[in-house]
């Protein structure tokens, strides 16, 4: 369960004594879980209905611990059920009506109706143009621009893994820094080599013809890219001779 920050000396703000926190300390309460997580991913998350956070008179989000642990049930069922934030939604409505409500599985999509059924492997929660545009905030000269890239790619009908917020995120969060999207080819190609590796581990079981092992190939990827991201993380950090926290 996600741990909320107690307000300490020196801390006695009226958010603090209420208990509402900024969406600033409530990405740094939700990177303990989900370090890839984005003040624009949040956002995204509340123009969808998923969050309602409170605002002050001057307009500033502030998030009670209700709302950073439906976020972290949210972030949690995009990242371990792949499921679409409707459904997502939905779920956690009925949950809060008190109604028993079992998770489902998402099977496919058809002509933008999501279809629920059991499958073997998990199908990725899909977003449209607008909407990933709408979560970054940006328009359409820039999303052509990182696509020129290869910084964010659509699927083969034109829609876009849910994953490309957080990509969108970051490159927004770069540019901060005068990192242009264009110095981020060279992430993108170390990235697709990585992917190309892990990819050559798992084949064979992919190509399985038992669905058991098949679905421990699922797993098997899982574990291999979280343990690539953390050398390449590891990797950067010795060689800037810095330490995360």
């Amino acid at each position: 369960m996600l741990q909320t920050p107690s307000g300490g000396a020196g801390h006695g703000t009226a958010a603090a004594d209420t208990g509402l926190m900024s969406i600033g300390t409530v990405l740094t309460v939700l990177r303990d879980e989900f370090p890839e997580v984005t003040i624009s991913k949040i956002r995204f998350l509340e123009s969808e209905g998923l969050i309602e956070p409170q605002r002050t008179p001057s307009g500033y989000r502030k998030f009670s611990p209700a709302d950073v642990e439906r976020l972290g049930h949210v972030l949690r069922m995009q990242r371990d059920h792949y499921l679409p934030l409707k459904v997502i939604r939905e779920h956690l409505d009925a949950m809060e009506r008190g109604e028993a409500a079992p998770l489902p599985t998402v099977g496919r999509q058809r002509d933008g109706e999501v279809v629920l059924e059991t499958v073997e492997g998990p199908t990725a929660a899909r977003i449209g143009r607008a909407e990933l545009m709408a979560a970054a905030g940006i328009g359409e000269q820039e999303l052509d621009e990182w696509e020129s890239y290869g910084l964010i790619a659509p699927l083969p009908d034109g829609v876009y893994d849910a994953e490309a917020v957080t990509v969108a995120g970051l490159v927004l969060e770069l540019g901060r820094f005068g990192i242009e999207p264009r110095h981020l080819r060279v992430m993108k190609a170390a990235a697709d080599r990585e992917a190309g590796l892990v990819d050559q581990v798992v084949a064979p079981l992919k190509r399985h013809r038992n669905p058991q092992t098949r679905a421990h190939a699922e797993a098997r990827t899982k574990e291999l890219a979280g343990l690539t991201v953390k050398l390449h993380a590891a990797l950067v950090q010795t060689a800037l001779g810095v330490r995360l926290p």
